[in-house]
């Protein structure tokens, strides 16, 4: 049988907390106040890679990037929760197999719905 936690256990992790923060709040601080102040053309111009800037940066452009981007990133998550089930494949038995395959489905359906909105083609 466990014992019951009591708040008093918790001081140790409430103190370091406490610290963390307040190391967090005194280093901005004295950073702020210790710091140089020299503010120069260079320092206040904007910085892109050490490339000039060229143009507005407000100029519409294309959102394809960004969309290919995010479906990489939702349907490689989707692919990390197989890694779990391939390794405990026999223990899952059928039942294991019949949530994978509706997993499968689900991720076909998403990748279908992808190729019918044309979210793929750069044209």
């Amino acid at each position: 049988m466990q014992a019951q936690s009591t708040a008093q256990d918790f001081i140790p992790i409430i103190f370091q907390v406490i610290v963390a923060l307040g190391f967090v709040v005194v280093t901005l601080f004295a950073t702020h106040l210790l710091g140089p102040k020299r503010k120069t053309e260079d320092k206040l111009g904007t910085f892109e890679s050490g490339v000039k800037v060229i143009g507005n940066a407000r100029q519409p452009f294309s959102i394809k990037y960004f969309l290919v981007a995010i479906l990489f990133v939702l349907f490689d998550v989707e692919v990390i929760f197989m890694y779990p089930w391939a390794v405990n494949f026999r223990e899952l038995g059928w039942s294991g197999i019949i949530e994978m395959f509706i997993f499968m489905g689900t991720l076909l359906l998403g990748f279908i719905y992808v190729l019918k909105k044309k979210a793929l083609d750069w044209h």
